[in-house]
């Protein structure tokens, strides 16, 4: 199921970028976090993208940029999504297992611009390593009862929760992924795969922009100054000629 939701929301991104009318290519480059957890342990999962604002040309190889503040029309990924998802779960003979229900409502799928990305990137870097819960946010671990706090969106104000053992240990459960499950995927020029390097991207980028490049060499700072020896007589430089062995030791017998 969650490959599926990979594949799924992938495929439906690329699809609707190749619209003339959006970026107007299936050469995106994007990157995926999987988060399954709310800030209550409750069952929410969901994927993460991070979306450069256009793609490459599949013809010439030009970079073609989104709008600087739109990429895809929600409503139609929102669809298309649903719509791909199903069939992933038709294909593996698993959609008897799903209510039908589900694939008349509204799924949600949510895009906005995010600046040059580094917001982003803080947000979605811990979720990389970091575990559903961590130790200090639990208060108390007494009679059968686990309390925890959290806080609500919106709200920096922390709360505290308390559940049965038993529950807590069902919902932490949840969260911890099959053996070996890729959490982080990379797709188009973003992957590790793919035939075009970061950097000849980002010249793309500079042509298209009509941008210039400036190297900047920074001053190297000089030596800093030897300690020289001088003269206790006259105050010149002493200059080191060699060292003389010391003479053997005197015969007495």
């Amino acid at each position: 199921m969650y490959a599926a939701l990979f594949h799924a929301s992938s495929e439906a991104l690329r699809a609707l970028a190749a619209d003339p009318k959006f970026v107007g290519t299936v050469r995106l480059g994007f990157f995926g976090v999987l988060h399954t957890w709310g800030r209550t342990l409750d069952y929410h999962r969901h994927v993460h993208y991070v979306v450069p604002g256009g793609g490459i040309d599949q013809d010439d190889g030009r970079w073609l940029p989104s709008r600087a503040d739109f990429l895809v029309p929600v409503p139609a990924l929102s669809i298309l999504f649903r719509a791909k998802f199903r069939d992933i779960l038709a294909r593996e003979g698993l959609l008897h297992l799903v209510d039908p229900a589900a694939w008349r409502r509204d799924w949600v799928v949510h895009s906005r611009a995010a600046g040059d990305g580094r917001t982003s990137l803080r947000y979605l870097a811990p979720y990389v390593f970091r575990v559903a819960i961590g130790n200090h946010r639990i208060v108390s671990c007494d009679d059968g009862k686990v309390t925890f706090t959290y806080r609500r969106v919106g709200s920096n104000r922390p709360r505290k929760m308390t559940l049965d053992a038993m529950e807590f240990l069902r919902r932490y459960l949840q969260h911890v992924l099959p053996a070996g499950f890729q959490k982080v995927r990379h797709y188009g020029f973003l992957s590790s795969s793919s035939g075009i390097s970061i950097e000849a991207v980002r010249w793309l980028i500079t042509l298209l922009n009509a941008a210039m490049f400036v190297l900047l060499a920074k001053r190297t700072e000089e030596p800093a100054a030897q300690h020289v020896s001088r003269c206790p007589a006259c105050g010149g430089p002493m200059v080191l000629l060699g060292f003389v062995p010391a003479l053997a030791p005197f015969d007495t017998s």
